[in-house]
């Protein structure tokens, strides 16, 4: 009925419309953080495929780098018809915090396999793509360093500086993709890595079989190298990003069910107003189940135009956000594109029936109540309080509960916390499932404690208590908000304080000095440790050199750490979990070694295992002396001594250095000595503290959409509890009219208002802290720890959440009693005339 549903809408538009706009926000936000992950994945993905361009297969180092004396045995293999060598690094710029992406090529196999990479040269020197001085750069290098064909660019290789002349462009690169070319032989000799390659891309012959010939030439390799797909990179990029994306999801979601709550809330408080209406249209013929299809369809309009205004917005917001901030959101998964917002027809699909659904859902309860109504009592005045009665009971609330707790305990599913997030929103359906229990019994208690207190408090208790499944909608609504805000403050919370913990944990040196800040291209050769650590006020000098494995093709890289180490304890230079492996637990022939928390979860590196390690092109016996906390490298990473990885590898320069200062020696002395030495110039200095402060910085930068859509979240929170208290203060205009009518006075009436908003806030306020500390647990004992594979400390912000409940029971207490105002601003006698 048409009619019916205008005259609703016409009566009561803003709380209309504030549930309209609760589903367009979750809507939008879900649609736009999807689109623009999607957008920046698929991008990531095709600047991936220019690399690899037409190859059938890929053959990678198990270690950091590819021994190039594998290339002439693949280039003469009889099913191969074309092999290419290629050389990738990210070389440091002069005055640049993120490194340039350099990939050597011979340009005469790359054109069989990969012409996209090919530079084009200008008129007058085709000959550059040969040369050992010149680059070639894509039009967004060129763009971000603000150079053109001709120019001159200045890159770090160790301490040195190589200039090399920029001779044409990159007409193949994707559109924001930062690339640069040359020739792979110059490559190795101007940056010090001859004999080293960092894949061979390889084109069959027609007609072999590309997975047979995969697992025979893997076999034949015996661990040397990996031999995969190009799309099984593409796999590694997406598994990358796949937990922090979800993630987002997921807490955009957050929104859409507080929406589904200001629906449930809406249609409620619309259901008992209208209860004796809709009584009489059954008298007079309407059915049940038109009455169930009318209320329901109510919730469904509501939907549907929240769905439709929230896709629009989410498209307009992906597209803006894509413009000016890229499709990074702060994670760091894709550096380097310049996606552009492509509309997803099943997604907005998807998201449309999303918003509907959680709408129609949120109308259900109220819709099923009005339906199985008598209408003989309905049409009675003062039995609104029966509507609701099937919300007391609490076995519900107790199954989800339960069920939440349980889901806990269960493993990720495909690398996934899914039982994890089903387990919050169970917590959550099953803490307001259970608030009409929780309401009469506190209520009632506090009735009967203060049964002798004057008449307004007598009144407003008693009002409580009488009519719990009412007050459970507010409390509801308070819980839904607040808890949800609990959880993740002290989720982030617990976080920021692990990581700050962690880095001073990691950081025990007086000054640190590295040759970039970024790239792979630096470090320090022997003789520069040697001078480095002889340097007068340095008391000790502790060098790293870190490297990758190759463990898994479908996963990425492993980081491989090599620093000095006390075996006999370990837990000096890192976080250690647990109990490092005895002395006299290892082996003499194994080799110890440490690993991340990651290491544990994704390939069973448990202390005491023994395992075979890539190294240098060959696997080398290990164990696993201990598991150490690490918020750097998502993927895992493992640290070894020293001496043992230079031993193995043959590999002595080192990237950074972490120097211990003499007594009386001050940093700036130290700094300006080293300064003085012939390398000095080039080197890059830091404190711990100021390592400290810019780790913080990336920490808050990657979590602001997070902060983002927390602030959305609980801001629809308070538009819901402002509404709820709204639309059940003027639905009690009778009830204030009678007592009105009985000597209590408008200022009695708007205290009894303010003292119901506040003992309905505080026991919100009460219960959502206990609720939100529950899921707080799950998030940081279930959640983070399935997603991202490491441990955190719990940590409780008190002064966050004290502001908060502050300002939640500030504007809850006030909008009661605005709300009242307007309730008994009008006739006494008016507002009991539909009783008489």
């Amino acid at each position: 009925m048409r009619w019916l549903l205008a005259g609703e809408w016409r009566a009561h538009p803003l709380r209309s419309a504030i549930a309209i706009l609760a589903i367009m926000v979750g809507v939008a936000l879900g649609f736009a953080i999807h689109l623009i992950n999607s957008a920046a994945l698929n991008e990531f993905s095709a600047a991936v495929q220019t690399l690899s361009g037409q190859a059938d297969l890929q053959v990678r180092g198990t270690h950091a780098w590819l021994d190039e004396n594998l290339y002439p045995q693949l280039a003469q293999h009889p099913d191969i018809a074309t092999a290419s060598p290629v050389l990738e690094l990210d070389a440091a710029l002069h005055g640049q915090d993120k490194p340039l992406k350099i990939v050597g090529i011979d340009v005469f196999r790359a054109a069989l396999v990969t012409p996209e990479l090919i530079g084009r040269a200008m008129e007058e020197n085709r000959t550059d793509t040969l040369a050992d001085d010149t680059i070639f750069l894509s039009t967004a290098a060129q763009q971000w360093l603000n150079v053109q064909p001709g120019a001159m660019l200045s890159l770090r290789a160790g301490t040195e500086t190589v200039q090399l002349r920029i001779a044409g462009t990159l007409t193949g690169a994707r559109p924001g993709q930062r690339l640069a070319v040359m020739d792979i032989a110059a490559l190795q000799w101007r940056f010090h890595q001859l004999g080293k390659l960092s894949r061979i891309d390889i084109k069959l012959r027609e007609g072999v079989p590309r997975a047979a010939f995969r697992t025979e030439l893997q076999e034949q390799l015996q661990g040397r190298a990996i031999v995969n797909e190009p799309e099984t990179q593409q796999t590694r990029t997406e598994n990358m990003s796949r937990a922090y994306r979800v993630n987002l999801n997921v807490l955009a979601l957050v929104a859409l069910f507080t929406g589904a709550f200001l629906v449930f809330s809406s249609q409620a408080q619309s259901v008992i107003r209208r209860r004796s209406q809709l009584a009489l249209l059954r008298v007079l013929g309407m059915t049940r189940s038109q009455l169930l299809l009318q209320l329901l369809l109510e919730g469904a309009l509501l939907g549907l135009l929240g769905s439709l205004l929230g896709l629009a917005g989410g498209y307009a917001a992906a597209a803006a956000a894509l413009h000016f901030f890229g499709g990074d959101l702060g994670g760091g998964y894709f550096p380097g594109v310049q996606p552009t917002v492509q509309f997803s027809p099943t997604a907005a699909i998807v998201f449309f029936l999303l918003g509907t659904g959680v709408a129609i859902a949120g109308s259900a309860v109220p819709a099923w109540e009005a339906a199985r109504t008598q209408p003989a009592p309905a049409l009675k005045s003062g039995s609104e309080e029966s509507a609701l009665s099937r919300l007391s009971s609490p076995w519900p609330g107790l199954l989800c509960l339960f069920l939440g707790a349980l889901f806990t305990r269960l493993p990720p599913l495909n690398g996934l916390p899914v039982f994890g997030y089903l387990a919050v929103a169970l917590l959550l359906i099953g803490g307001i499932a259970f608030m009409p229990r929780l309401a009469a019994f506190l209520f009632g208690r506090l009735a009967s404690m203060l049964r002798q207190s004057r008449a307004p408090l007598m009144l407003g208790l008693a009002r409580l208590a009488n009519a719990p499944n009412q007050a459970s909608i507010a409390l509801g609504g308070v819980l839904s908000s607040f808890s949800l805000m609990v959880a993740m403050g002290i989720m982030v919370a617990s976080f920021r304080v692990s990581v700050d913990d962690w880095l001073t944990r990691v950081l025990p040196a007086d000054l640190y000095v590295q040759t970039a800040a970024s790239g792979n291209t630096g470090g320090f050769s022997p003789e520069q440790q040697n001078v480095l650590a002889a340097t007068p006020g340095i008391a000790r000098a502790d060098f790293l050199r870190m490297s990758q494995l190759n463990l898994d093709p479908a996963r990425p890289a492993v980081a491989l750490i090599a620093r000095p180490i006390d075996i006999n304890d370990p837990g000096k230079v890192m976080a250690l979990t647990g109990n490092a492996l005895p002395l006299q637990d290892i082996p003499r022939d194994a080799i110890p070694i440490w690993v991340s928390e990651a290491m544990v979860d994704l390939y069973g590196y448990v202390p005491g295992k023994q395992v075979r390690l890539p190294i240098a092109g060959q696997l080398r016996d290990c164990i696993v002396a201990g598991v150490w906390r690490d918020y750097v490298r998502q993927f895992g990473a493992i640290q070894m001594r020293q001496d043992d990885y230079r031993r193995l590898s043959g590999d002595l320069l080192a990237d950074n250095a972490g120097l211990w200062l003499g007594p009386g020696a001050k940093v700036d002395e130290v700094i300006a000595s080293i300064r003085r030495l012939p390398f000095g110039a080039a080197l890059e200095f830091s404190q711990p503290g100021e390592i400290r402060n810019a780790s913080l910085k990336i920490f808050d930068r990657s979590f602001a959409v997070t902060y983002l859509l927390e602030a959305v979240a609980v801001l629809i929170g308070l538009f819901g509890i402002a509404t709820t208290f709204s639309s059940q203060t003027i639905s009690r205009m009778r009830e204030f009219g009678m007592l009105r009518h009985i000597g209590i006075t408008r200022r009695q009436i708007l205290g009894i208002l303010a003292m119901e908003g506040l003992l309905l806030t505080v026991i919100g306020i009460a219960a959502g802290f206990a609720l939100g500390f529950a899921i707080s647990l799950i998030l940081v004992y279930v959640v983070n720890p399935q997603s991202f594979h490491w441990t955190m400390q719990l940590h409780m912000p008190w002064q966050l959440l004290a502001s908060v409940a502050g300002a939640l029971l500030i504007s809850a207490t006030l909008t009661a009693v605005a709300a009242g105002r307007n309730a008994v601003s009008g006739s006494a006698v008016r507002a009991v005339r539909e009783d008489w």
